[in-house]
């Protein structure tokens, strides 16, 4: 069957030529794409990836016009890479979310213009939430456009003082990021995000964090809280069951059941975290204890042919 990874990181090149001589020139590299990204989605059975540009650092521009020019060459390099390796990838659009009508027409520029398949953002933009009325213009134009939100977390930096990371374990990634996914995905729940935008599909990286793993607390806040000041139309389950989605990056057999079981397999997507190093092989899924060979083909290509609109299997 074919295998479609929706967790997938990297960078391009032209966004250091771009930041040259600003505070963010230290920022643009990282992960480039080149020949061993392909020998590496080939030795774990992947046949498309859809890339991301995560870290989201270009949140920090205040200059407009240069915040403009980094995700234009961000999504320009995207372009370029899926062009000449049709077959084996895909991309979502990075966008400037300082500026929320920028981010509406980059979002809108990247699907119709560069065949970019969506949005990846982070959990909030210099501290605030996404879930407030300002971000509208963006969220809107997802909407319209019918395509994939993917959320990547960065630590819950936000929410926790960076000095409560400071422990051994690694805990402001182990910890920090679910973290920062649950409480990203629970204010669009609470504040009305998803009663505004209906169509919203928005992935949640790691898993959906740990908003499945304790959902029932989270589905009855607005019944039993007098105090919740919830603004959603409709319990917490229905979006967890049509807007939310959650990649495999949950590590176990257990882990697996428990997020189709919580949220349905329809809101379950492969996604690996590649190229770090995480244990999401492709065996994960294919030789699960209790899903359905049918479930098995939803998980790993099956809704992502639909939400990233592949029509047809890779070819490799």
């Amino acid at each position: 069957m074919t295998v479609i990874d929706v967790h997938a990181h990297c960078t391009v090149d032209g966004v250091a030529e771009v930041v040259k001589g600003t505070p963010f020139e230290r920022q643009a590299g990282g992960r480039a794409l080149g020949p061993d990204r392909i020998d590496l989605i080939d030795s774990e059975g992947i046949d498309i990836q859809a890339l991301t540009i995560n870290g989201y650092w270009w949140w920090e521009v205040q200059d407009r016009a240069l915040a403009g020019r980094i995700v234009r060459a961000q999504n320009e390099g995207l372009a370029r890479w899926v062009s000449d390796h049709k077959d084996r990838f895909v991309a979502l659009s990075s966008v400037s979310l300082q500026f929320p009508d920028l981010a509406a027409e980059q979002l809108d520029y990247g699907v119709k213009q560069l065949g970019l398949r969506g949005a990846t953002i982070g959990g909030h933009v210099n501290g605030e939430s996404l879930s407030d009325p300002k971000f509208d213009p963006f969220w809107a134009k997802a909407n319209e456009l019918g395509v994939i939100v993917f959320m990547h977390p960065g630590g819950a930096d936000n929410i926790v003082k960076d000095t409560a990371w400071k422990a051994r374990g690694d805990i402001g990634n182990i910890i920090g990021n679910p973290l920062e996914t649950t409480y990203f995905l629970s204010r669009l729940i609470f504040d009305g995000t998803f009663d505004k935008f209906p169509k919203l599909k928005v992935c949640g990286a790691h898993g959906g964090g740990y908003l499945p793993s304790y959902f029932q607390r989270t589905e009855v806040a607005c019944d039993v809280r007098g105090n919740a000041m919830c603004a959603n139309k409709k319990h917490p389950r229905e979006y967890l069951r049509s807007n939310i989605m959650a990649d495999t990056m949950v590590l176990t057999d257990e882990g697996l059941r428990h997020l189709v079981a919580e949220m349905g397999v329809s809101q379950v997507v492969y996604g690996t975290d590649n190229p770090l190093n995480w244990p999401v092989p492709v065996e994960m899924i294919v030789d699960h204890s209790t899903l359905t060979n049918d479930q098995k083909v939803q998980i790993l290509s099956g809704n992502l042919m639909r939400l990233l609109k592949i029509t047809t299997p890779a070819t490799a």
